[in-house]
């Protein structure tokens, strides 16, 4: 059983998903300023830059967006010229766009945009103008994923996209089809909207934090929901009801005195994974260091010394825990980007791909996109996770500033 626990402030609304007590998901995001990512504007082109293939559009933000020439070019590969034309053959100074951010402003830089429009539902994603099927990988068997593909042909529109969502297993036509209806009308709401409006202006904004949430992972008939703020749970049980109407979630308002992220508990969980040093269950530790361009991870046997006197086997041991528990804090961190993860050497090659296997099946969890490379020369694994909003925890910490964030002080 899953429980989404959610803590409500004046500015915040924070967010932790446990499973069997145990943190997987930590999220915050301030009140005034949800759901950027996903959300549509009507912007226009300021700055064209032939030498990277993109342009900067104004959508009424601080800073200019990000448009690359892959993201105005048609969805649909076959649809796409096979030389691709530079970016002043299809975009000018001044020109108006329907853009969507994909990734929210990080730091100094601005939103990424596209024009690939897709509209999350929880049983599918729609995609206006991708005209393709996909099913989601995680479905099983194969026959069911023959079933949904066919089923998305059948409920789509020429032109129109659809991904089938992995909560879409087992479900019948009419509530594909119905949510398809409803993710229809949303995207002719926006483009009505957009064709009557001048840039650079907001158009729709996605649901908030505890919405998407709802909507991504929680199983009203199993899962449980946990406010702290009577408002909170209303609008819940409302979007519940919308969207899956029928069924009794359930939906608890925590009324005791005991802050709801210590009752769980989410606070000290918090503070125990976010550190430099984690310790693992067995004994061994994780050393976790984040650079501006990468985040790196060295593993230690630390306590644990095994117990059947074999250096591999406690050295496997440590590795495979360890695994583990790397692909539960990256979700926890939300971390993007290029990761370095310095395993204990391992003679075996056989316990190599245990490892790899151990890591690959736990990120499989994961709802962001994870890429594992594998083994460099030097045996380290690399891989790579995308990146679409700032990190919830990180909008707590700021860099030290007797340090600035070496986590070293000069002796004088």
């Amino acid at each position: 059983m899953k429980q989404l626990v959610v803590h409500s402030e004046a500015e915040w609304t924070q967010t932790a998903l446990l499973e069997e007590g145990k943190l997987i998901e930590f999220a915050a995001e301030r009140t005034r300023e949800y759901g950027m990512a996903g959300s549509f504007y009507k912007g226009r082109i300021v700055n064209v830059l032939p030498g990277m293939q993109a342009a900067f559009v104004d959508i009424g933000l601080k800073k200019n967006a990000f448009l690359y020439i892959d993201d105005m070019l048609p969805a649909h590969l076959e649809k796409q010229p096979k030389a691709k034309p530079s970016i002043e053959q299809i975009a000018r100074k001044g020109q108006q766009l329907l853009v969507q951010i994909m990734k929210e402003p990080l730091g100094g830089k601005g939103a990424r945009v596209t024009m690939h429009y897709s509209l999350p539902g929880r049983r599918l994603v729609y995609m206006p103008e991708a005209d393709y099927v996909a099913v989601s990988k995680k479905i099983e068997p194969e026959s069911e994923r023959t079933r949904l593909k066919l089923l998305g042909e059948h409920v789509r529109r020429p032109g129109e996209g659809i991904i089938l969502r992995t909560v879409a297993g087992g479900e019948h036509e009419e509530t594909i089809g119905e949510e398809m209806r409803r993710m229809r009308e949303r995207w002719e709401e926006i483009r009505s909207k957009a064709e009557a409006a001048e840039a650079s202006v907001e158009l729709y904004r996605d649901l908030d934090l505890t919405q998407r949430l709802i909507r991504d992972v929680f199983d009203p008939e199993t899962d449980q929901l946990v406010v702290d703020d009577p408002g909170q749970q209303e609008r819940a049980l409302s979007y519940l009801e919308r969207t899956l109407p029928g069924v009794l979630p359930r939906v608890l308002l925590h009324r005791e005195q005991t802050p709801v992220f210590e009752a769980y508990p989410v606070e000290r969980q918090l503070h125990r994974d976010f550190g430099r040093k984690i310790w693992l269950p067995g004994g061994g530790y994780l050393v976790w260091d984040q650079t501006e361009a990468l985040t790196v991870v060295d593993i230690n046997t630390g306590k644990f010394t095994g117990a059947d006197g074999s250096l591999e086997t406690t050295v496997t041991d440590t590795n495979l825990e360890a695994a583990g528990e790397i692909a539960r804090l990256l979700r926890l961190r939300d971390v993007g980007g290029i990761v370095i993860i310095d395993f204990i050497d391992m003679q075996e090659d056989g316990n190599r791909s245990r490892v790899l296997n151990r890591l690959e099946e736990r990120l499989h969890k994961d709802r962001t996109q994870s890429h594992v490379v594998g083994w460099t020369k030097l045996g380290l694994l690399e891989l790579t996770r995308k990146k679409v909003r700032e990190s919830g925890a990180g909008l707590f910490y700021r860099i030290c500033g007797t340090c600035g964030g070496s986590g070293q002080i000069m002796i004088r």
